[in-house]
């Protein structure tokens, strides 16, 4: 999609929200590569690095070398860099600060929604969060920097109220969702009039249900994502591109249409 396409879609974006009383925007792995991050699934992608298996729920209890291969990563900052939000995410803090956005519903595990000015109540983070440790047993959470400092002196952190097995707060496979999460997320996107994709293929069960829901109640879709969705028919928008150069001209022109 050339310049041009893109300014006239981005225009047309910026009017839905204009028009939106309940905007729910819905992020995946595409809104954070221009972060730093690489996605999961890509050419270049996490699992063509590390073995998914490893990061099996069932495999990270059962097996203490697993455990420590992993928090050796997090010590060596292999899956906590230093990251920054980029534009995309910054244009949806903005949308905040301008009263257009309801919530935000995100795959990912990085907080960059927070760090950009998303307030953390308005982040509902179906996959967990990278930025905590939490015990598998008393549930008791830690900040993730609290524990990386332990490991210069311990290979295999336990919780240290209860001796239990500490995991980064993310869902591995073979967990459940956060109920409470997912059910608030649902709810949201059945009230929505409007719901933006950024940066996500929709192929993520349970969490693509989430567009779907605000679809099936009747909110305009919006996507912005590079490569094919399975709801890319049904959008009233549908833009390929980068999500932080799309998110920035959505905002310039939101910004044109209230000075006005």
């Amino acid at each position: 999609m050339g310049g041009d396409d893109i300014e006239r879609q981005a225009e047309k974006i910026a009017q839905l929200i204009i028009n939106s009383q309940r905007c729910l925007v819905f992020s995946g792995a595409g809104i954070s590569t221009e972060s730093g991050i690489p996605d999961f699934r890509g050419e270049d992608g996490i699992w063509t690095k590390l073995d998914p298996e490893d990061f099996t729920i069932q495999r990270f209890v059962a097996r203490p070398e697993v455990r420590k291969m992993q928090w050796k990563l997090l010590a060596e900052g292999g899956l906590t860099k230093n990251v920054q939000p980029n534009a995309a995410h910054y244009a949806v803090a903005e949308m905040h600060k301008l009263g257009k956005l309801d919530c935000v519903v995100t795959q990912n595990i990085d907080n960059l929604h927070q760090m950009a000015g998303v307030p953390d109540d308005k982040v509902f983070e179906l996959h967990g969060n990278m930025q905590y440790v939490r015990c598998l047993s008393c549930r008791k959470r830690f900040p993730m920097e609290e524990i990386v400092a332990r490991l210069a002196s311990e290979e295999l952190p336990e919780c240290e109220s209860c001796n239990g097995i500490l995991k980064p707060d993310a869902v591995y496979f073979g967990e459940m969702l956060p109920q409470a999460v997912l059910s608030e997320a649902s709810r949201r996107a059945n009230l929505c009039d409007l719901c933006i994709v950024i940066g996500s293929t929709l192929v993520v069960y349970p969490a693509a249900y989430i567009p779907e829901y605000a679809c099936n109640a009747g909110a305009k879709i919006v996507i912005i994502n590079i490569g094919y969705t399975p709801m890319d028919s049904k959008a009233a928008v549908r833009v390929e591109g980068k999500a932080g150069e799309v998110m920035g001209r959505v905002m310039n022109h939101v910004r044109g249409i209230i000075d006005k």
